[in-house]
């Protein structure tokens, strides 16, 4: 039931823009900063925010947002991230997380790492279907926004993808973006088993994104790894020939 009363919380139109917009940046928020993203009073802002903090969709904290300290740096303020725990509900119920555990222990005992990541890789490629592989960022990042990878851009101009003063990303345009600008993702489509078996998931992840993305473009997925996001980041090509 809790898991219901979570996602009947963000039938609110203003409520789900709250969420949505604390869940893309990847750190924590402010009541003021949300309130203006969502078009709203701080007022009404905060009270949403509390309560989807009360349903277990996000949870807070408070620190000085101004980034001093001591006498004068004023008093701290409470902000919001997004609580890493996964909602779902199925009626009647349904045990598709287990089958998938099940499966990759079999899948990982037997030594089929290569068989997976072929079958993932061709259900990358007939999820793209006819299209040509991807031609920059821009659209790689379309194209994992619509599979629920949440993807952002870090690199040339940023320090490690960090929030700048006003809170956002400061990042140059993704298009024509150099080798240094990769593609990172907050969320693994597959993490519950990842977790438990990080190798094998994490290999069918790259493959089935070779597959949907192409690799004869100029965009490529690799491998690299960072606590709390996707195990695959995304690149432009250091091929001259792209």
């Amino acid at each position: 039931m809790e898991d219901i009363d979570a996602i009947a919380a963000l039938q609110d139109p203003v409520r789900r823009r709250l969420y949505e917009y604390v869940a893309a940046q990847g750190r924590e928020v402010g009541r003021n900063e949300a309130a203006e993203a969502a078009g709203v009073a701080r007022t009404l802002a905060a009270h949403h925010l509390d309560r989807l903090t009360e349903v277990g969709l996000l949870e807070s904290g408070s620190r000085r947002l101004t980034g001093r300290s001591g006498p004068g740096a004023g008093r701290p303020a409470k902000v919001y991230t997004r609580v890493r725990a996964e909602r779902s509900v199925s009626l009647p119920a349904r045990d598709y997380r287990t089958a998938a555990e099940l499966l990759a222990e079999a899948a990982e005992q037997a030594g089929l790492d290569a068989g997976l990541c072929a079958a993932a890789r061709r259900r990358g490629e007939a999820l793209r279907g006819p299209a040509a592989p991807c031609g920059g960022l821009d659209e790689a990042m379309e194209v994992l926004a619509a599979r629920g990878y949440e993807p952002h851009l870090e690199g040339a101009g940023t320090d490690d993808g960090a929030p700048g003063a006003d809170g956002a990303e400061s990042v140059g345009p993704a298009s024509g973006a150099g080798p240094s600008v990769v593609v990172r993702m907050r969320n693994c489509p597959f993490h519950a088993v990842a977790e438990r078996f990080p190798p094998l998931v994490c290999g069918m992840n790259l493959a089935l994104l070779e597959g949907l993305l192409g690799t004869d473009g100029p965009v490529r997925a690799r491998m690299d790894a960072r606590p709390g996001e996707c195990c695959v980041v995304v690149e432009h090509s250091k091929n001259k020939n792209h």
